[in-house]
Parts: C-alpha cells; structure tokens; sequence
C-alpha cells in the first residue's frame, strides 16, 4: 500500500505518521511540481514547499503534473529541453530536501491524441537523461482508447481509477469515482500491453452551484467544513445556503447550493473486487492522498 502526497506545502502531522507507520507505507509519490504552458514556454509552477526526505521513513518518488496543454505545438527539440528541464529541477529539489538517493520518478499528464507524439517523446527522453526507472499515470479514457490515444513507451503505468465525470458537468452521479461508469471504461482492461499498478481516491470534494447554475469546485472539502455553517442539509450529499456567508474564499448567497462528493468504504471494495477480477498481476494500490482530513474516514486496513 502506497500513498500521493499533493499538497504544496510538506508537513506531515502526527496522525499522518501513524498511518503510514501502521499501514506499512513502502512508497510516497511525492508531488515536487506542476509544468504548465502559462504564455509561450512551459513553466514550473506550484513548487512543493518545506519538503524535508528525513520526516518519513519511506521511498519517496518524485512525482510532476504536466498539463496537456504543454506538450501542444512543441518542436522536437523544445521538447527535449522540456525533459532536461524538468529533470534537472527534479534533482535540485531532492538534494534540497535531503533526499539522497530516489529510483523512480513518476510524471501525470492526461495527454489526448493530438499531443501523444510530443509526450512520448518527452517519456523517452527523460528517461534516458535521468537514469531513473520512469512511470506515468493513465486514466480512465486512455485505457479504453488506447488504439487511439497511444500506449506509452514505458513499462510500469498507475491506472487512475477516479475521475469518471467531470465535476462541473455532472449532477447525479458521484463524479469523483462511480464504478459503473469505471467498469465501462475498463471493460477490456485486460487487454492492456504490461502490467499496472492502482490509484483510488479517499479525497471529497465540494461543488458549489450558483442561480444561474454556474459551477465552482472546491477541492480538498468535507462535510465537516460545513459544521455550523448556515446551510440546510438536503441529502445525499447535498445543501443549500440560508444566509450569505464566505467559504473557502468563495462568496455564498442565499439559495446557492453546495453538493459534497466522497467515497464509502464500499465504494472502494467493490472498485477493488472488479479490478482483482481484471488485473492478473499483484498490483500495488496507491491512495490519493496522504491527508488527516480523509485518511481518518476510512479504515485502509480492512480494504
């Protein structure tokens, strides 16, 4: 069992140290930054904060999201710099942080048809420059379009089984992981070319929706931040603002509606039973992420 650490700032309490003591964490993806194309070149962005390697005894792999949008109208050899880039920052970041030595890095980009061709060459060139065992993530689309959307030039990839609906487009359905949408997507999963590692999610969300039915997401959101807020609790899930007040920066007014998306226990034993009976290999399941506000709902151990 492994665990994502996303937050941009590294701080790890006592009950997250339980739990990665308890469950004997083997593996923390630690997210070290984002690249995004904010005007013409690709640029870091989100740098990870106060990262300190000595705070957990784990193997701690550099992890970097890579927006789509970076790897579009890159030359060749802009795309070759990208890699160095993003390679030599990696490297500063861990001696920085005292992190002396690390085998693997993992990169997350959800790369569409038009941008295969540049990712991929991205992932080979990478790999070659850092001399390290090199991964990426694979989501949900990527698996039933794979004849499409390409295969990656790798050999490890970590299926992410969360994000079957789009979070502002969806109203009934659990958009961060409802497992017959999941299972349609993976229905021939097993016809994927190597082996495959696993993320499930133990986030929740909040998605907030105005009058004129504008949508506003707030991450990293539970129930418990709407403890004596003036809201009125609709069900599954559900609620409506009765006054006007300020959340998470987001101004409130009456009548908004507000509709907070977890995952059971249940929920996740049924994704895994359905991926035992896809998956031949043992593989690994990564939870996304380490975090006291989610990992304190759920009893890992038992899934």
């Amino acid at each position: 069992m492994d665990f994502y650490y996303w937050r941009s700032n590294f701080q790890v309490n006592e009950s997250e140290k339980k739990v990665v003591q308890d469950l004997k964490v083997e593996n923390i993806y630690i997210r070290f930054f984002d690249v995004d194309k904010t005007d013409i070149q690709p640029k870091p962005i989100g740098t990870i904060k106060n990262f300190n390697a000595s705070v957990l005894n784990v193997n701690y792999i550099p992890t970097v999201f890579i927006t789509n949008r970076t790897f579009q109208s890159l030359s060749s050899e802009e795309v070759k710099k990208l890699a160095a880039n993003v390679n030599k920052l990696i490297n500063e970041i861990a001696f920085a942080s005292e992190l002396k030595s690390f085998s693997e890095i993992q990169i997350d980009c959800d790369w569409t048809k038009s941008t295969k061709a540049n990712y991929f060459l991205f992932l080979e060139e990478l790999k070659k420059i850092s001399d390290k065992k090199l991964s990426a993530t694979l989501r949900l689309h990527q698996v039933k379009y794979k004849d499409k959307e390409g295969v990656p030039p790798l050999n490890k990839m970590v299926l992410m089984c969360y994000a079957t609906e789009n979070p502002t487009e969806v109203e009934e359905k659990n958009s961060i992981l409802d497992v017959e949408i999941a299972k349609n997507y993976l229905q021939n999963l097993e016809q994927y070319p190597f082996q495959l590692d696993v993320a499930l999610p133990i986030y929740s969300w909040a998605i907030v929706t105005n009058h004129l039915g504008k949508v506003k997401l707030i991450n990293s959101f539970s129930k418990d931040d709407l403890k004596d807020k003036p809201v009125i609790d609709k069900g599954n899930g559900i609620y409506e603002v009765t006054e006007d007040f300020f959340l998470e920066k987001f101004y409130l007014s009456k009548g908004f509606k507000i509709k907070v998306e977890t995952i059971s226990e249940d929920v996740l034993k049924e994704t895994i039973s359905f991926l035992d009976s896809k998956l031949k290999n043992d593989y690994r399941i990564i939870y996304y992420h380490l975090d006291e506000k989610f990992t304190q709902n759920y009893n890992l151990k038992n899934l």
